[in-house]
């Protein structure tokens, strides 16, 4: 879960640049924050026609209103509160036309989306078809609330939307929880086959209201069918930890005109409307600028078009061919990616004078070993033991998060590439500030991440698929496993550079042991293939690439190629 700290670093510098009129920053705390505006508002309508213009209104409002914001640490909270208070002014607009509420034939609703665009089962599922049976104000809760349990927001961050203090939020979010449950219980038992159940609801139209929703609890709570759980009930709370944000529909298009008020404001040059002088300044050069897949135009328009981040990538870069055991694979192909902006080679990236150069960088692509492939021996060195500054679970999800590990031991390192958000150019992890040693001692969780993940869609891997587009390696990197596994002697800081492709990692103090037997599940055990040790149990074993024992100010800088 990101802390208020690490969300600060991340994104203080873009806010303040977007408020001193760049335009590319601006374009980066749109494209950036809009897949948060829009699941805070889908949710909170169920997926309701006017969730488009919930969220434009939403994003016009933040961009017209920018220069006003004194503190840019605050900026997610501020967004947030924004989207909540447009949300309760549809719903003031709306009380006394009583128009109907339900999503018109044809359209998915916001659970239907979620569970189908997050491929949600079980109780994940359950939970996501519950929502439609809350009332509209716990609707608006449980879409902070939702956010908050996956690690994008602050309970304070949640109380300060909603309006109300952090302990009224609390007693709140405890009584929608409530109903959340009675609601999953509903769910459930419109799975099943009660034959009273089928009678009681053979006059309802599908459409869950609070009338229905009461009527059908009072019917679980007496009968010994449908109140019999015999599978154990997970806490929302819990399954919802690690679910990703909706993507945004593709195609989606966002336009944000600044108002009249703005440019009349611009035009008078009075100093407390620079924020908007600046803006439209920059929007009215006489140029069409694309940038991360924004668009800004001349008249002072700013559109976004929610394509899979350009076409490029997805007709110029297929993902790295590899052999599975569930579909036959085309022929293998080595795509040439556009390249992100490549890691300068500053004097930060070099090992220093008094280091002995041990071991050599893994430099160059390889080739996925055959799925039946037994992986050889693992040498065990020596444990004593690692502590992260992560815990034992360090979840890293955007650019400049970062976890300390110190000690002698294993750690894994686990990836989430997430191209359905942004797909492209992948800027990799980097690893600095070493003191001792560090090796790539195996990879494994049973695939590659280049690997088929599908047996209905040939196109889909662990990168992405040709529908939003692949998640594309620099060149010359190796291609990542679902886990992979470093010996640490010493301390070092391993930090996330996302730029470009969105893409998350795991970070868990590990053992031999688990590490062995990550390694030999393979596909006996269900996985695509075995994993692959490359640890030789000496000075010469790999040490991961993008690893320094310098501290650069920017981690994404250091060398790919860099030696310690």
């Amino acid at each position: 879960m990101r802390t208020d700290v690490q969300l600060s670093r991340q994104w203080r510098a873009t806010v303040a640049a977007a408020q001193a009129g760049d335009r590319r920053a601006l374009d980066e705390l749109v494209e950036g924050w809009l897949p948060l505006v829009y699941n805070v508002v889908g949710r909170a309508l169920n997926g309701h026609a006017d969730v488009d213009d919930v969220v434009q209104e939403t994003m016009l409002r933040a961009v017209d209103n920018l220069g006003t914001l004194r503190d840019p640490d605050s900026f997610r909270s501020w967004l947030v509160a924004i989207a909540m208070r447009q949300i309760r002014d549809r719903a003031r607009r709306r009380q006394d036309r009583k128009l109907d509420e339900a999503v018109p034939d044809g359209t998915a609703d916001f659970a239907e989306l979620t569970v189908l665009r997050l491929q949600l089962e079980g109780q994940r599922r359950e939970v996501a078809e519950a929502v439609r049976w809350l009332d509209a104000e716990d609707r608006q809760l449980v879409s902070l609330w939702w956010l908050e349990v996956s690690g994008e927001l602050t309970r304070r961050e949640l109380a300060s939307a909603v309006g109300i203090s952090r302990q009224h939020a609390a007693v709140r979010v405890q009584r929608m929880k409530e109903r959340l449950e009675t609601s999953r219980g509903i769910v459930r038992a419109l799975d099943g086959a009660c034959p009273e159940l089928r009678e009681l609801t053979a006059r309802w139209d599908g459409r869950p209201d609070s009338v229905w929703r009461k009527r059908l609890a009072r019917h679980i709570r007496g009968c010994g069918y449908c109140g019999d759980t015999r599978d154990s009930v997970v806490p929302a709370e819990r399954l919802l930890v690690g679910i990703a944000l909706v993507p945004v529909p593709v195609g989606f298009a966002l336009a944000l005109a600044l108002g009249a008020k703005t440019a009349a404001a611009a035009a008078g040059g009075s100093a407390s409307v620079g924020w908007s002088a600046k803006v439209l300044g920059a929007l009215a050069k006489p140029a069409v600028a694309v940038t991360a897949g924004a668009t800004i135009v001349a008249g002072g328009a700013y559109v976004v078009v929610r394509t899979p981040h350009d076409p490029a990538p997805r007709t110029a870069v297929s993902p790295t061919a590899a052999v599975t055991r569930a579909v036959p694979q085309a022929p293998a192909t080595t795509p040439s990616p556009p390249s992100s902006a490549p890691p300068s080679s500053s004097p930060s990236s070099s090992a220093s004078a008094s280091a002995a150069v041990y071991g050599s960088v893994v430099d160059a692509v390889d080739t996925a070993p055959d799925p039946d492939t037994k992986p050889g021996a693992l040498p065990h060195r020596p444990e004593g033991g690692i502590t992260s500054s992560g815990g034992a679970h360090a979840v890293l999800n955007h650019r400049g998060d970062s976890v300390t590990l110190s000690g002698r031991g294993y750690v894994l390192v686990r990836w989430q590439i997430s191209p359905q958000y942004r797909a492209g150019s992948l800027v990799m992890p980097s690893w600095t500030g070493l003191k001792g040693k560090i090796f790539h001692v195996a990879s494994g969780g049973g695939r590659r991440m280049d690997d088929r993940v599908s047996t209905t869609d040939t196109s889909a891997t662990g990168m992405g698929n040709s529908a939003v587009g692949y998640a594309v390696l620099p060149s010359g990197a190796q291609q990542m496993w679902q886990n992979e596994y470093y010996y640490v002697d010493g301390s070092v800081t391993f930090t996330v550079n996302e730029r470009g492709a969105d893409y998350g990692v795991s970070v868990f103090p590990s053992s031999w042991d688990a590490v062995e037997k990550d390694v030999l599940s393979g596909p006996p055990e269900g996985a695509t293939r075995y994993g692959l040790v490359r640890d030789d149990g000496t000075d010469a074993a790999p040490v991961p690439q993008y690893v320094t024992r310098s501290v650069p100010g920017d981690p994404a800088t250091v060398a790919q190629r860099s030696r310690v």
